[in-house]
């Protein structure tokens, strides 16, 4: 077996080296062939290329397919950065969309505000609301519009149709709105059509009770509620709400006033009303001209000094 191994390697060497030497040498007779400068060598090429190359296309097959996967690279390439650009402008116009979608909101509260039916007599200065408490236990806003403007603390406040709550605090550029649903803030209010009069009570919802309301069965959900104008606190007739009942049969208020979009308040001017000049003034009225003394205690008055005269003659 290691005789007849040996035989074929020594067969197999000088075959390779043959091979090698007719390849190499046809190799050099094409170059030679293509570099001759001559019109018979020419044509001869030009006949070769044209038998030669059509019969060629399977082994090009390879090449074009390469060719035609690079393109397709190239060209989904481009189509993911023309998706990417794309994306980038959606993103863009969604944003402008928000705008405009908040501009058009804006636009409707101020046509809201300038068609507003207000009494005559009042009149207004629109302000644009700076910030609010951001606190449960005190419902307030801040709007850019203070004494220099005239502001006068105890001024109604509404948006572009209720009641907001009123003046509570001027500062010079910058004045405090105590909302209707604060706390503190009670609102003597009308209940149409029963013409029944109450007091509406903030106690940090979003909808303030009703109470004192003088005979209940008159009431009914769906009612109007308007400022009375007592007190002479709020000017009469501003809309408040409506009167609505929570599951536990309390008489509550739907305010009108969109709390949750207080971008621009509208401030009357209600110079009929008198000026508060202390917190307490929105609560207790004034100090009555002195009308003399009370009747009631007059006599006990006269008579303490009578008393004492018996009683030391008496002695």
């Amino acid at each position: 077996m290691a005789s007849d191994r040996t035989s074929s390697d020594d067969f197999t060497a000088p075959l390779k080296r043959l091979l090698l030497i007719i390849l190499v040498l046809l190799l050099s007779g094409i170059f030679l062939v293509w570099r001759i400068d001559s019109p018979r060598v020419e044509r001869f090429r030009a006949q070769v290329i044209d038998r030669v190359v059509p019969n060629m296309d399977w082994a090009m097959a390879p090449v074009t397919g390469t060719i035609r996967l690079v393109r397709d690279f190239q060209s989904y390439q481009r189509l993911s950065d023309q998706n990417e650009e794309l994306r980038r402008e959606l993103r863009q116009m969604t944003a402008w969309k928000e705008a405009a979608l908040q501009l058009e909101q804006e636009n409707a509260r101020l046509r809201d505000l300038n068609n507003v039916r207000l009494d005559p007599r009042l009149t207004y200065i629109t302000a644009v609301v700076l910030a609010d408490s951001g606190s449960p236990f005190r419902q307030s806003v801040l709007i850019n519009v203070g004494s220099r403007d005239g502001i006068v603390d105890g001024w109604a406040t509404m948006d572009g149709i209720g009641v907001v709550g009123r003046i509570s605090g001027v500062g010079r550029n910058t004045s405090r709105v105590i909302l209707l649903t604060d706390a503190t803030s009670r609102i003597p209010a009308e209940i149409q059509p029963s013409g029944q009069r109450a007091l509406i009570t903030g106690d940090n919802t979003a909808a303030p009770p009703i109470d004192f309301l003088e005979n209940p069965d008159l009431v009914r959900p769906g009612d109007r509620i308007v400022t009375s104008g007592d007190g002479e606190v709020f000017p009469p007739g501003l809309l408040i709400g409506q009167v609505a009942q929570d599951p536990g049969g309390r008489l509550r208020v739907r305010l009108s006033a969109d709390y949750e979009r207080l971008e621009f308040l509208r401030v009357l001017r209600d110079h009929g009303a008198r000026r508060v000049s202390a917190p307490s003034g929105l609560i207790l009225p004034e100090d009555l001209p002195d009308a003399g003394p009370d009747p009631a205690e007059s006599p006990a008055e006269d008579g303490a000094p009578a008393a004492d005269e018996d009683a030391r003659q008496g002695g």
